[in-house]
């Protein structure tokens, strides 16, 4: 669908969905995003959702500024995703081993690893400049430096609340990796130290939300956050990349026959310059994206910080990963370079219930009935994760579908959550 615009106090608020269908209360955060003197732009995606202080599924755009709100506590949050040589007739009927293994492998909810991982044992691992980054840690916030030894051992765990692991089948019947997670528990930490310390600054007094609070640039502030965002951005890829690698030693373990290879050719239809269909193969290997991060880009001229919180960049060609809830579909998508969305794309489905209300509405036999023919969990720990808590997901994608190109669907038939 083509983008709705909605006046604004300071900028237009573009929404890639019907803003009838916004809770009020995710409008009502829209329009104080708005007022801020700093903004140049916010594009909003169709699975926009009430957060803290910044919508979910929202992309803002400031000059000279940025908000710690609209990145999200979650600090580098995302998506990583591979195609596998297997097929799935080479999976077996009983797919709670595989299941077993991979929570064996990575740590869960607030578990970490007995001992650090060392990326060096890891098949395939890049380790250029793991000491270098480690060493950074000692220049972040003085308010976590104590947390060190548990950031190092969280490295390569799952977390809690709607991060997962799953093996998925795409349309072709080809065995899929895919993951999502961030920064743990020390990106939380280093958002929330920052968000506290914005708050108390002068620009930030009477503010229609204290919680937009924001650092100004060329201030000791907003070099000091600027320091520990880009450190916790780089925590949460290298997070992914280690859940990556430890599933993959899974994988070629339980599928020793099969000599199993990742990276795959990715094959897609696509329309050429004459108008006409033609098949396209890439070759992307191992598909990573942020979807809780700032990052500086320049439109119309202008150099401007872009915060997504629960959005991922989509340039032209750019892969992308965007999911479903734990009972339906995920897509791989390649950006179609829109900037009018600031190159921006939805992150998922998008809660259209909180969790105490889908815990309220939903019961352990929904949850069954929602997620059959998954390997998961099935208790009341994982109702709110539930299907039905979430939009449509072809809904939210059949809204975007000027932002991204659909390359490859995805289903899972193991999902372990957090």
């Amino acid at each position: 669908m083509p983008y709705v615009e909605v006046p604004g106090a300071q900028v237009p608020i573009r929404m890639w969905t019907d803003p009838a269908t916004v809770e009020d209360v995710a409008m009502q955060q829209l329009r104080n995003v708005a007022t801020l003197p700093w903004i140049k732009g916010l594009a909003v995606m169709p699975d926009v959702h009430f957060g803290k202080g910044a919508t979910v599924g929202s992309v803002i755009a400031m000059r000279g500024a940025v908000c710690p709100a609209a990145v999200g506590v979650d600090i580098g949050c995302g998506m990583s995703a591979v195609k596998t040589s297997l097929t799935a007739n080479d999976l077996p009927g009983d797919l709670s081993r595989l299941r077993s293994k991979i929570e064996q492998a990575i740590p869960v909810g607030r578990g970490m690893h007995d001992d650090p991982i060392d990326p060096g044992r890891l098949h395939g691992f890049p380790t250029a400049g793991w000491e270098d980054f480690w060493a950074r840690f000692d220049g972040v916030a003085d308010a976590v430096k104590f947390r060190r030894e548990r950031a190092v051992k969280q490295m390569g765990t799952l977390g809690s609340g709607n991060h997962f692991h799953e093996i998925c089948i795409d349309e072709d019947q080809s065995v899929w990796i895919m993951l999502h997670s961030g920064s743990r528990n020390i990106g939380k930490e280093l958002a929330d130290h920052h968000m506290g310390v914005a708050q108390k600054l002068p620009q930030n007094q009477g503010l229609v939300d204290r919680d937009l609070a924001v650092f100004i640039a060329d201030t000791p502030q907003m070099a000091a956050y600027r320091n520990d965002l880009f450190w916790a951005q780089e925590y949460a890829k290298h997070n992914r990349e280690i859940m990556m690698a430890l599933t993959q030693d899974v994988v070629r373990r339980e599928f020793k026959k099969a000599k199993v290879t990742f990276g795959e050719v990715i094959s897609c239809q696509q329309e050429d310059a004459e108008g006409q269909m033609r098949t396209v193969e890439y070759r992307p290997g191992v598909i990573s994206c942020h979807h809780n991060y700032v990052s500086e880009e320049r439109y119309e001229g202008m150099d401007l910080l872009v915060t997504r919180k629960g959005a991922i960049h989509a340039g032209e060609g750019e892969w992308g990963i965007i999911p479903g809830s734990m009972g339906t579909e995920s897509y791989i998508v390649r950006g179609l370079g829109n900037s009018k969305s600031f190159n921006s794309a939805s992150h998922g489905a998008g809660r259209r219930m909180s969790r105490n209300a889908a815990k309220r509405k939903f019961s352990t036999r929904d949850l069954e009935d929602q997620t059959r023919g998954v390997e998961c969990r099935k208790d009341s720990g994982v109702v709110d994760e539930i299907p039905g808590a979430y939009k449509p997901i072809g809904q939210v994608m059949e809204q975007q579908r000027d932002l991204v190109q659909v390359v490859a669907k995805l289903k899972q038939v193991v999902c372990v959550k957090g």
